[in-house]
């Protein structure tokens, strides 16, 4: 019995459309990063970016359970002494909800040079409309 072993250039890339609205972030985030690494492919192989293109629409409308919009927030440091900068997920939700859609699959995904061009493929848009029509993304139900 062989194994297949799909090669970088043999691999077929599908575009694939996620609404987030009524949806929980965290689980939208997980499908999204399931589908960019590849792993919903019968091919997959974890050291072959095998993974397809994710578009996200709809971020505003996702929900946070329980009391995660007034208590969590989101950490990161500017690089200098005492740059540490925190923003809670009310005004992140608020204001850049495709950020937060982004930040939660960037946590999902590898951090290696492979996790790197696959979070390449993953767009993210506030609203329903977004400008990829002309690839044909399919509807991925979750």
């Amino acid at each position: 019995m062989s194994t297949t072993m799909p090669k970088a250039q043999e691999v077929n890339r599908s575009w694939y459309i996620l609404d987030a609205e009524g949806l929980p972030l965290g689980r939208v985030a997980a499908k999204a990063a399931h589908i960019l690494r590849g792993k919903h492919k019968p091919t997959f192989i974890p050291h072959v970016d095998c993974g397809d293109h994710v578009i996200i629409i709809n971020c505003d409308k996702a929900i946070l359970t329980g009391k995660k919009l007034e208590q969590k927030k989101f950490y990161w440091h500017t690089g200098w002494i005492g740059g540490l900068k925190a923003k809670s997920y009310k005004d992140l939700m608020a204001n850049e909800a495709d950020k937060a859609m982004y930040i939660a699959v960037y946590g999902m995904i590898p951090n290696t040079s492979q996790g790197r061009e696959q979070m390449k493929r993953l767009r993210t848009y506030k609203g329903s409309e977004h400008k990829h029509e002309a690839q044909k993304p399919v509807a991925y139900e979750l």
